[in-house]
């Protein structure tokens, strides 16, 4: 009977614990849990075939390089935003209110036309609810990869 406590109380508070280790980023104040797309294979699927994403919710990609991104909807069901920020997590372009788009390889590109590192995508409106503004900050979480 001890046993089977002490196993219950260990599996309650490992699963208690995982919740607590998702992944998050901060910007103009609010939090969002983010799922992680940090090599070629989940940066190319990213949030295609969602039916909808909680709103407090979001999807950050990192590259290896600061670059010019372009980011497309191919596949993607949910309008998003789409923000681009450099080495220094500082926002240097949006893409807002992006509609989703079913013409597979026929979608058009969102460029960011200035070199970005990391991108962040959240469900269309937010960079309105937020006023985002190019210079705006974001902030990572613990275990978020930095790659620098």
């Amino acid at each position: 009977m001890r046993k089977l406590a002490l196993l219950t109380l260990l599996s309650l508070s490992v699963s208690g614990c995982a919740g607590a280790s998702q992944p998050w980023v901060e910007l103009a104040g609010h939090r969002y849990t983010v799922e992680l797309a940090v090599d070629e294979a989940q940066r190319a699927r990213g949030l295609m075939f969602r039916d909808a994403m909680p709103e407090d919710h979001g999807m950050l990609f990192i590259h290896d390089v600061q670059a010019p991104q372009a980011y497309w909807m191919k596949n993607t069901k949910i309008p998003l935003d789409i923000l681009y920020f450099d080495d220094n997590r500082t926002l240097v372009a949006q893409q807002r209110n992006v509609p989703p788009c079913s013409l597979g390889d026929a979608c058009p590109a969102y460029p960011s036309n200035v070199p970005a590192r990391y991108v962040l995508e959240l469900n269309a409106g937010q960079a309105d609810k937020l006023n985002l503004q190019d210079g705006s900050k974001l902030t990572f979480g613990p275990g978020i990869p930095t790659g620098q």
